[in-house]
């Protein structure tokens, strides 16, 4: 490709920019508000993961044994239960400590185990953590077999739940991305469309002389890249301005959730914010000036 074709391409797409300010303006702030609402969207999706996540791997598989089980087998089962797949530890609460923590839960003024007349009926039992939150279930039917083990509580419902919550939110945010996405393409398509509109005269006599499409193509091809850019660009300042305060109150407020923070997670959005900008607005001018080239 000569330079001074390449010069004109460029001169060609400044002066449609130029000329239709207005449109031009409205196009790079519809991509802005799309990819900064894409972003909060995809930052929410984050989050809410690791906090699902978070929540779901503070929740731990308590594997009570049975009363009668002999001193020398409860180390047994707990070698057992450390050999299921997906174990990460297993920590046994003897059930003199057991009955400490009941104890704890009525207040030092009662001697319970003197209100059980000196025997503890407790069992004892083994804490259990699973090296991800999707192995929870598996291992629990796991342990639930091995002999001794009289019954395994792990908080099922809290567990499936959070589980649930997290997937919806991941389909719902991959839903409103595409949605958004659309939108960004359909009104860079109308602003490059008019821009091709006040040139169809033009197009349709440089046809005629034996310009191919691509010569033809290539100006609006540049503008809507450029509007996808700035657009990215205003989109991924907002972002990271935005999270960063925003993030700096929740934590205040609430010091307890899991969130994602530090500028990492927004800086792996930038690439894929200009990346997308890039497409949308490219893909805005294709769809745009195809109909005008089928002359």
């Amino acid at each position: 490709m000569k330079l001074r074709t390449v010069g004109y391409y460029f001169r060609e797409t400044f002066r449609s920019v130029r000329h239709h300010s207005w449109m031009t303006v409205a196009a790079i702030i519809t991509v802005a508000i799309s990819l900064f609402i894409l972003g909060i969207f995809s930052l929410a999706v984050v989050n809410a993961n690791q906090v699902a996540t978070g929540l779901v791997s503070e929740l731990e598989i308590a594997a009570f044994l049975r009363v009668d089980t002999p001193p020398e087998v409860v180390a047994q089962v707990g070698d057992a239960i450390r050999r299921v797949p997906g174990v990460q530890e297993a920590i046994l609460v003897p059930k003199e400590e057991g009955l400490q923590q009941l104890a704890a839960q009525f207040g030092e003024q009662h001697d319970l185990l003197q209100a059980l007349g000196g025997v503890n009926p407790l069992p004892d039992y083994y804490r259990v953590k699973a090296v991800a939150p999707d192995r929870v279930e598996s291992i629990a039917r796991s342990i639930e077999r091995i002999n001794y083990v009289e019954s395994v509580n792990y908080g099922r419902d809290v567990v499936g739940r959070l589980l649930e919550v997290a997937a919806w939110v991941q389909w719902l945010g991959m839903a409103a991305v595409v949605m958004l996405a659309v939108a960004a393409v359909a009104l860079v398509a109308n602003t490059i469309r008019l821009a091709v509109m006040t040139r169809a005269r033009e197009i349709a006599i440089m046809k005629y002389v034996g310009a191919t499409n691509w010569f033809i193509r290539w100006p609006f091809f540049l503008q809507g890249l450029f509007l996808g850019l700035v657009g990215a660009g205003v989109a991924v300042v907002c972002l990271y301005w935005g999270y960063n305060w925003v993030i700096a109150r929740m934590q205040l407020a609430l010091p307890f959730l899991p969130l994602v923070t530090g500028q990492e997670i927004v800086l792996q959005l930038v690439g894929l914010l200009v990346l997308l900008g890039m497409v949308v607005g490219s893909l805005g001018s294709l769809i745009s000036v195809r109909r005008f080239l089928q002359v």
